[in-house]
């Protein structure tokens, strides 16, 4: 089955999605709670870009990881994220500022994964994944 989302479509959302997971706690404004519902998405915002940077595709700069192994890292960090709230004790349903976005995003994160093709088409020749994908 072919899915609809490139990997160069992936990686355009992986650097904002990062950057949004790092920040969330202060811009939603509950950074100053501390614990798992802080600490946790700047994590995985950080994880997110440090592979985006490291994976071999199109918006990768050192192109070590591939595609596939970022796909389940991107898996897991979508089930840890949606999960969070249950696993770490800070689902409130009085207070869905802290919890919904962990959910929803970890949510999208999965779906996103889940649509991505598994390999990049078209590399520049002499290109490090380039060289994986017929060796």
């Amino acid at each position: 089955m072919n899915k609809p989302l490139t990997t160069k479509f992936h990686g355009i959302l992986d650097y904002p999605v990062g950057l949004a997971l790092l920040l969330a706690p202060n811009l939603l404004g509950f950074a100053q709670l501390g614990g798992p519902a802080v600490w946790l998405p700047r994590i995985i915002g950080l994880l997110i870009l440090a592979q985006s940077i490291m994976t071999a595709y199109e918006l990768g700069l050192v192109k070590v990881l591939p595609m596939r192994m970022h796909l389940m890292t991107d898996y897991v960090a979508g089930v840890l994220l949606a999960a969070s709230p249950w696993l770490f004790g800070f689902y409130d349903p009085a207070n869905q500022r802290i919890w919904m976005p962990h959910l929803i995003v970890g949510l999208v994160i999965l779906l996103v994964t889940a649509l991505t093709q598994k390999e990049p088409r078209h590399f520049a020749v002499g290109d490090h994944a380039d060289k994986h994908a017929h060796a």
